[in-house]
């Protein structure tokens, strides 16, 4: 930065809170050659008040202006500006910027640094001030409308009947008449002008008119100065010399120690706001710059951004207690690929096995077995020190599933059945990074060999089928994200081999060849058990066409 025009500068502190630490920011700004106007919130104890005024009388240049009862969103806080800079401008002519501040800000860098920098362009006005018609400014909360409706509630204190007022007004389309000649305008609160536009703001002719309609308006301390100054002003640097940053929900950020070097590297003259009680940044700050550092909010934006998108986001797969999600706003369902296979076991005793020599997973058996969790291998505590309990298991199914996904660093593979929970049907469904390969009719293989009376092995397949027809439902809707590979017990039977072999490139592009096959269980009277559940009234209809010559083509495998 070179050396330009010489520049007094004069500061305004709102002071609400804490006036222990206001006084000793007053004593920064007054010891770096500043003149400042404290206005104390009516609202803070009279001895607290009292007490600041007298830590800092030894200061000339620090004077208190009058007092008003201040709260949020209100006209009272632009009332409490205009005070203090009237006090300011009265009391010292010779000022040349005025920056607002309040007791919670925290010079970055030395008041001789600011002051330089202004002077580089002394006729120049740094003030957020963005049109309300052309970009969302607001966080969570109104743009235009602020201008244009009635507000006769607090939002703090009344939430339910500020918002029933509000569309009520939208309702029977109410709309405020604007004062001509101005264009509404938002921006950051905290601001420096010169001398020149903030005395032409405050002794503009109109300026009665101005503040009785901005005395209505929703956060008038957001729009007042941001649309006056493009009546006044000819030069206008649309941006604020204070960091401040807000969350998603339109509270401001606190800077604490750790974060100590983010503030030096971003450049800024001012920070709010500060915790109170961050002893490591009061001690440290400010602190001399080199000459040609320039001012880097959007440095530290983007590392908030990030902070706010881990913290509303979250990482994929991930679910936590301080963004535990609504439906359909999860950042991914799950963190990785995953796949699950429904059949295959039944018709191979050994698949799991075969599995996981020809693909880079882990290979499970029946997750959601109501027996019990088979990890691969069986042990009893799975990835992530997650047992193998079933009750544990249950009481949160989805973040069982999700949480083995995203602790595993490889790929994870199940088995799944009608006769496993079903509970994880429409996640697995609608997660994109899920694969699932189904033989229908799978289930009725084991029923051929079980020592079960008739009459229990038809109640059972009356059930498989009714689950797993609920469960194809869901494959089949609309709504469906993953991979999804279907087959009836009869297609699969048909080309074994090349059903096999698709699904492993599918899950891994460089997976070996299905053949040889896995040894299958007996299909020895499949035919049979069919024609016999279909003459006791129950219709196998998800098994497919299997007639004897299927069960002797098979034996042949």
């Amino acid at each position: 930065m070179s050396a330009g025009s010489p520049v007094r500068l004069g500061v305004i502190l709102l002071c609400h809170q804490r006036l222990d630490l206001a006084a000793r920011m007053a004593r920064l700004w007054a010891a770096g050659g500043a003149a400042v106007s404290v206005h104390i919130d009516a609202k803070t104890p009279i001895v607290e008040a009292h007490q600041m005024r007298y830590a800092l009388a030894d200061l000339p240049q620090v004077r208190f202006c009058r007092r008003r009862h201040c709260e949020w969103g209100s006209f009272s806080l632009v009332q409490a500006t205009q005070d203090a800079a009237e006090l300011l401008l009265d009391q010292f002519p010779d000022l040349t910027h005025v920056l607002l501040a309040s007791g919670s800000c925290l010079p970055l860098r030395p008041v001789a640094e600011l002051c330089a920098y202004l002077g580089c362009d002394p006729a120049r006005d740094h003030i957020e001030s963005t049109n309300a018609t052309d970009v969302n400014w607001a966080v969570g909360g109104l743009d235009s409308e602020r201008f244009t409706l009635f507000f006769p509630f607090d939002w703090r204190r009344h939430p339910r009947m500020f918002d029933r007022a509000v569309r009520l007004q939208r309702w029977l389309g109410i709309r405020r008449r604007m004062p001509a000649g101005i264009a509404p305008h938002l921006g950051s609160q905290w601001w420096c002008l010169t001398t020149r536009t903030l005395r032409a703001i405050l002794s503009d002719p109109r300026r009665e008119e101005f503040d009785r309609y901005f005395r209505g308006t929703w956060i008038p301390d957001e729009c007042y100065f941001q649309t006056l100054v493009r009546r006044h002003s000819p030069r206008i640097e649309s941006r604020s010399l204070t960091l401040a940053k807000f969350d998603d929900q339109g509270r401001p950020y606190q800077f604490y120690d750790d974060q100590q070097d983010m503030l030096q590297a971003s450049g800024c003259f001012v920070a709010r706001k500060i915790w109170p009680r961050a002893a490591g940044l009061y001690a440290h700050f400010p602190q001399p710059a080199p000459a040609t550092t320039q001012p880097d909010p959007g440095r530290i934006a983007q590392l908030i951004d990030r902070a706010v998108a881990r913290r509303t986001l979250g990482r994929p797969g991930l679910y936590m207690q301080s963004r535990f999600p609504r439906k359909d706003r999860e950042n991914g369902k799950t963190s990785a690929p995953y796949a699950v296979f429904q059949g295959f076991t039944d018709l191979f005793p050994d698949f799991e096995d075969w599995l996981a020599a020809r693909i880079s997973a882990d290979v499970h058996g029946h997750l959601f077995s109501p027996d019990g969790v088979e990890f691969a291998g069986r042990p009893a505590i799975g990835p992530g020190a997650i047992p193998d309990s079933p009750a544990l298991r249950d009481h949160d199914p989805k973040g069982f599933l999700t949480s083995l996904i995203r602790i595993s660093p490889r790929m994870q593979v199940f088995q799944h059945a009608p006769r496993d929970s079903q509970e994880l049907n429409w996640f697995v469904a609608t997660d994109p990074n899920a694969r699932l390969f189904v033989i229908t009719g799978a289930w009725a293989v084991p029923l051929i060999a079980s020592d079960m009376p008739f009459d229990d092995i038809r109640r059972a397949a009356a059930l498989f089928q009714r689950a797993e027809q609920a469960h194809l439902q869901i494959l089949r809707s609309v709504w469906v994200k993953a991979q999804v590979r279907i087959w009836d017990l009869a297609a699969f039977l048909n080309q074994p081999e090349a059903v096999l072999d698709a699904a492993l490139r599918q899950i891994d592009g460089s997976a070996a060849g299905a053949a040889p096959l896995p040894p299958m269980r007996s299909l020895d009277g499949l035919p049979d058990l069919l024609r016999r559940l279909r003459n006791a009234g129950l219709r196998s209809y998800l098994t497919g066409n299997i007639n004897p010559a299927d069960e002797s083509e098979a034996a042949d495998v």
